[in-house]
């Protein structure tokens, strides 16, 4: 018997590589898809589309990859730096317990993380459930009558209520007011907004400033409740003096507070905001969180983020849907109120959870708990004679320590927990729902005198109170619909979960093809160190020598993302591609008024741009001017000549996106940038498109000055079925002193902070940290090059059915290839069959896909994105079924199905459709439910019929359904 010759070593030792695990791609699927596409060789290809003047002449200098396990191993080295003390530090983050149903089945279930934006209805009615649960969580606690599906964090959310009120009420100061005991990160981020839109945010730190601000103008008020110090107060006066001033009166909320003291809906508040992370979302260094925001009904149609809401489908059940879309910002672009285009989702997702597996007498228990070990930790620092304030207080604790603060604070440091040192001389104590009475006995040990005997807790135990007056006690109720009431068990909270999981279509279950939304693989072995506690346990504002391993983290990921990019600093705070953006703007502002040229305010954006740049220029204080695109979809060099030498004298920058909005490598942008360069302008390079360049060209390379990253797009990080996502912003040298600063964290920095944290979504980034260490620079070449590859054999596979409608210019005239994504030509099919392209985003549901994006950048089209994970078997399996669909429209254009009642026009098609006893319609069931075989054995049902997006717009309903409703 002949023994297997052995393998070469290095073979051995590479056997677990994660390159083929995450490029869905091998070298034979390889040979036959160029093949298809006419060309001899991977390199020929990405040679024919990248233009050779922007082409890397060096590679990017990365470490060599390694194995997912050594990866793990390496990481897990980095997280032992950080320092995970018992924190009390509070200021808007707590320690919480993530109900182990909720963990394993939401935060570590592909299912939930890798899923997209809701945007078509019909196959994300599990997670908009999930998200009407958040927004009735949120009306319900805070009182309010309206609620969206969850903004980035608390400070953020305080800085869009800033200007929702602005462009809300009626006064016509620029005069916003806040009480200097609101957190100190919101204040920050607050400043940071309001500087470029020209708003004078007044800080009132005593009693007599906050008296002296409310008799002035004013337009809006901002109080924090309880305050960062953990005072409570009662603000009804204080609400009928903003009113008497046309001004509004925003409160940023803590909801577990508000489950015992009177929610500021019942005295008078207009905008309610604040973070859901203690709601089963660890600290994570500062997020993913999902902060909240609820507002009067009359401000709904102005709110900024996304609201989920309650229609019909065309069966006449109820149906959730993303409402009031045209607010969108792809839509409004320059007119837009807010440039967010995403929210946290996932994390919403948890929140909401947390308070259906608890309902309400759960959270309440939760609360009462921490309010009477708060209570009780009083009584006994009383005792010991330390200087506790005496205030009405729901979790924290002000002690005026005066000189002893800083020694007192390292005492406790050097016992393992840490305090806040609030203004220098005070000492704040957070309890939260983790604490126990272990702790509570050690922070007495902290303040205890050396020989004075220590309190008890059992001596406080009996008839504790907390210290909450009568009148700021809450005594309506909350969260009595049914869905809070019914899932407190482990079985019916694991059903619960799964029955709308099992509702939604996500990267788990089939090909996302979405174009300019990268649908890449989310590893699991990237996804593992999320929640390791060296990482998931840790404060932001922890001191610097406790958070080494963060630290570390980001210097490395900065710069190999700068290896990536060709640029020369980074910041990694902005926690969503529209933050990153806005920061990259802010950079450029600050550039220009620094050399004296703050008249620079002109930003040319071209008309094929994505609709957050109009929308982050006019935040930043810019003025939009749009340039012309030509008839390939390329920025029209002549019109955007004409505009730099009108605006010369004013101009600041250049937006654009590269590979373009398009799908299309634009063969002139050296010579757009050197334009704009010489009329004193920087360019901003959109990196949404970022997955058609790494390892082949870089934007700070080819004369990009800014970028911003969507690190849940090129990088990994998941969707989360519309968040989180981080958006660095990307700089060349003389703009990194203009990068996000954070004085609340002790980061120095140009423009301020733009993110509640100083490293904004802090425990999703080591996802990208382990992408880029196991893909070394080639293999994060190579997953670029195979994007390119997919895109292209879509292209050239369906061109016979669906026309491509833009590419690069090919050879003797004929048309060249795409990027990353190509856009699908479907408008001549409204004029033979009457067919649109949202009918055949429809109809992609019966066969198992979700829907490419829809009418984006040209109407009735979809642009495709396939990515490099995707296996040829799957691309396959979504060209065939956009063949079988043309070939459907073909029996509506010979006449054998009428215009009106076909398989595209009826799709979705339910089961309880197809089983009732009428069928009304020319095609056999069969054709509806299995139009190719494959699907019998492996079959997605649509929960529910086409989604009326008008009657629900028309009919705006955001909360809980009532059970009536399905009957």
């Amino acid at each position: 018997m002949l023994m297997q010759s052995a393998l070469p070593l290095g073979e051995l030792e590479n056997a677990t590589e994660f390159l083929p695990r995450h490029i869905g791609i091998d070298a034979a699927d390889e040979a036959h898809m160029l093949s298809v596409i006419g060309e001899t060789s991977r390199r020929a290809l990405i040679e024919s589309i990248v233009p050779r003047s922007i082409a890397r002449s060096t590679a990017m200098d990365l470490p060599l990859p390694i194995t997912e396990a050594a990866a793990l191993a390496e990481l897990k080295a980095i997280a032992s730096e950080n320092q995970v003390l018992k924190s009390f530090i509070g200021q808007g983050y707590y320690g919480t317990h993530t109900p182990g149903v909720i963990l394993r089945n939401i935060l570590e279930n592909p299912a939930w993380y890798t899923a997209y934006t809701p945007y078509q209805a019909e196959i994300s009615q599990g997670r908009m459930e999930a998200l009407v649960n958040f927004q009735t969580m949120a009306c319900d606690l805070t009182g309010m009558p309206i609620a969206n599906a969850s903004m980035l964090d608390e400070a953020t959310a305080a800085a869009e209520a800033m200007t929702l009120a602005k462009r809300s009420v009626k006064s016509k100061s620029n005069v916003f007011v806040v009480a200097g005991d609101a957190h100190p990160q919101t204040i920050e981020v607050i400043q940071t907004r309001a500087k470029p839109l020209g708003i004078d945010v007044v800080l009132a730190h005593s009693a007599a400033e906050w008296d002296a601000a409310l008799n002035g103008e004013y337009f809006a008020v901002l109080a924090q409740y309880p305050a960062t110090s953990g005072r409570i107060d009662d603000l009804r006066a204080d609400v009928e003096r903003a009113h008497a001033k046309q001004a509004a009166f925003i409160a940023a909320a803590d909801l577990l507070a508000l489950t015992l003291i009177t929610p500021p809906g019942e005295w008078g508040a207009d905008i309610v905001v604040g973070t859901t992370q203690r709601f089963g979302m660890p600290m994570g260094a500062g997020g993913p969180h999902a902060a909240y925001m609820a507002c009067r009904d009359e401000f709904k149609r102005s709110m900024p983020g996304r609201l989920v809401g309650v229609s019909m489908d065309v069966h006449g059940k109820p149906a959730y849907r993303l409402a009031l879309q045209t607010r969108e910002q792809h839509i409004r672009r320059e007119k837009a109120t807010s440039n967010i285009c995403t929210a946290q989702v996932l994390p919403a997702v948890i929140a909401s959870m947390y308070a259906v597996y608890h309902g309400p007498q759960g959270l309440k228990r939760v609360a009462q708990r921490v309010a009477s070990y708060t209570a009780i930790l009083a009584k006994g620092l009383t005792q010991l004679g330390a200087p506790v304030r005496p205030q009405a207080c729901f979790d924290t604790l002000s002690l005026k320590t005066d000189d002893a603060t800083k020694s007192i604070a390292n005492r406790a440091v050097s016992m393992g927990a840490n305090l806040r040192i609030y203004f220098e001389n005070y000492l704040c104590i957070s309890l939260d729902e983790t604490t126990t009475r272990a702790d509570i006995e050690l922070l007495w040990k902290v303040f205890a005198k050396d020989g004075q005997q220590h309190p008890t807790f059992d001596a406080f135990e009996k008839g504790v109170e907390p210290l909450i007056p009568a009148e700021l006690r809450r005594t309506s109720s909350y969260l009595t619909h049914p869905v809070f009431n019914t899932h407190h068990s482990e079985t019916a909270m694991l059903r619960y979960i799964r029955q709308l999981s099992d509702k939604d279509l996500a990267l788990d279950r089939s090909m996302i093809p979405l174009g300019s939304c990268t649908m890449k693989l989310n590893a699991t072995s990237e996804m593992i160190p999320i929640t390791w506690p060296e990482f998931a346990n840790v404060h932001p504002f922890a001191p610097a020598d406790q958070l080494l391993g963060y630290q570390e983290l980001d210097e490395q990921l900065r710069a190999w993302l700068c290896q990536a990019t060709g640029y020369a600093g980074i910041s990694l705070q902005p926690n969503a591609g529209s933050q990153g953006e806005y920061a990259g703007l802010l950079a450029i502002k600050a550039y220009h008024e620094a050399q004296g040229h703050g008249h620079r305010n002109i930003c040319l954006i071209p008309s094929s741009a994505h609709g957050t740049n109009p929308a982050s220029a006019q935040m930043a204080g810019m003025q939009v001017v749009v340039t012309a695109c030509d008839a390939n979809g390329n920025v029209d060099m002549a019109d955007l000549q004409a505009k730099c030498e009108q605006h010369s004298a004013n101009l600041a920058a250049v937006m654009i996106t590269y590979p373009s909005t398009h799908g299309v490598f634009e063969t002139q942008v050296k010579e757009l940038c050197a334009l704009v360069h010489q009329h004193g302008g920087r360019v901003y390079v959109d990196g949404a498109n970022m997955n058609a360049l790494v390892g082949v060209a870089a934007p700070g390379e080819f004369g990009g000055d800014v970028s911003h990253l969507n690190l849940h797009k090129t990088f990994c990080i998941p969707h989360g079925g519309g968040g989180p996502g981080v958006g660095p912003v990307c700089v060349v040298a003389d703009l990194v002193p203009y990068l996000p600063g954070h004085a609340t964290a002790g980061v120095p920095g140009g423009v301020g902070a733009v993110s509640a944290a100083p490293l904004g979504n802090a425990a999703v980034l080591p996802i990208s940290w382990m992408y880029c260490r196991m893909m070394g620079a080639e293999g994060l070449q190579a997953a670029t090059e195979t994007a390119i590859l997919s895109a292209n054999y879509i292209s050239a596979r369906l061109k016979d059915h669906y026309p491509t409608l833009y590419a690069s210019e090919g050879k003797d005239g004929k048309p060249g290839h795409v990027a990353h994504e190509c856009i699908l030509d479907l408008r001549q099919l409204k004029d033979t069959s009457g067919v649109m392209a949202e009918d055949v985003a429809k109809r992609l549901i019966d066969y198992g896909f979700h829907a490419p994006t829809l009418s984006f950048p040209v109407p009735n089209t979809l642009m495709v994105e396939p990515t490099e994970s995707e296996t040829l078997f799957e691309i396959d399996r979504f060209i065939d079924a956009m063949i079988a669909i043309r070939e459907e429209i073909r029996q509506i254009e010979n006449g054998a199905w009428p215009q009106d009642n076909n398989p595209l026009k009826n799709a979705p098609h339910t089961a309880e459709s197809l089983l009732g006893t009428e069928w009304a319609r020319p095609y056999a069931r069969e054709a509806a439910a299995y139009p190719v075989a494959a699907l019998r054995s492996n079959k997605y049902w649509s929960p529910v019929g086409r989604v009326d997006n008008v009657w629900g717009d028309r009919n705006l309903s955001c909360s809980c359904i009532p059970v009536s409703d399905y009957a």
